[in-house]
């Protein structure tokens, strides 16, 4: 696969598992009128999310590295749960109809989001391994 069509599968991704967050976890919501305007809200909302998760996350690992060694991992939830309310408060913020309501639909959300990313990275590979 390319290099674009690559990124537009992995955007795809992070939109229908936002998407899936929003359908099972209440206080994460799209406002947006239309399925379209929903759908373009989301496509929105996947790039802030991948913007933020590609240049915040590794700086926190980094820094934060003694908390997920003594924590053993489990610091990387609430990691994961603060980065969700980032990406809802940057979305509100660009005027995108998307809310976070709280840590703990934040806390949900953000394992929602993975887990169903995971999945959909399973059944659709962003890219052929060349071996």
């Amino acid at each position: 696969m390319s290099n674009a069509l690559a990124f537009v599968v992995r955007v795809a991704v992070v939109a229908v598992s936002l998407w899936v967050a929003t359908l099972i976890v209440p206080g994460i919501d799209v406002a947006a009128g239309g399925t379209v305007s929903q759908a373009l809200t989301l496509v929105g909302v996947a790039l802030i999310f991948g913007l933020v998760n590609a240049v915040l996350k590794p700086l926190i690992k980094v820094v934060g590295c003694p908390f997920y060694v003594l924590t053993l991992g489990l610091f990387g939830l609430v990691v994961n749960a603060l980065l969700f309310l980032l990406v809802g408060f940057v979305a509100d913020g660009l005027g995108l109809p998307f809310t976070v309501g709280g840590f703990g639909a934040a806390f949900v959300g953000a394992i929602v989001v993975a887990v169903v990313g995971f999945v959909l990275h399973v059944v659709i590979p962003d890219r052929i391994d060349q071996r």
